[in-house]
């Protein structure tokens, strides 16, 4: 599972998620995406779920990319604990996801077979996502 090798600080603010995503928000790598029309925290283990998804799918053609890093350490007091006594331990990653944010990108393989991947990748995350093609992608099957 993703995550960061070390953090500066152990425990980090919820904060909020506001606004539309200004960065990350075009495809860079592939021709096809999904790109994520809500915000939500991803946790390293669905991201990764997704990723199995996608490539066992393509059966390890093609290129996969992840655009999104579980960098926020999350914190979580155990079961039937009282209130107070500071904050909990830390219990895993999250990416903080905004609408308009590319979560994966696919090459190499055809589009049909792009799109059945990515819906399955899109069905193990906790946000509703968009298909998106690359603005000057031709596809063979036309010409």
């Amino acid at each position: 599972m993703l995550q960061p090798k070390k953090t500066k600080f152990r425990r980090q603010q919820k904060g909020r998620m506001k606004g539309n995503a200004s960065r990350g928000n075009q495809l860079a790598f592939g021709s096809f995406g999904i790109k994520s029309l809500q915000s939500k925290w991803i946790t390293s283990r669905q991201i990764e779920a997704a990723r199995v998804a996608v490539t066992r799918y393509m059966q390890r053609e093609g290129q996969v990319w992840v655009r999104i890093f579980p960098d926020k350490p999350i914190t979580k007091k155990p079961a039937e604990v009282r209130m107070g006594k500071g904050k909990g331990n830390p219990e895993g990653f999250v990416a903080p996801v905004t609408p308009g944010r590319i979560l994966f990108e696919v090459e190499g393989v055809p589009y049909e077979v792009a799109k059945e991947a990515l819906r399955l990748a899109a069905q193990k995350l906790p946000v509703t996502t968009k298909f998106v093609v690359r603005r000057d992608y031709v596809n063979p099957q036309n010409l």
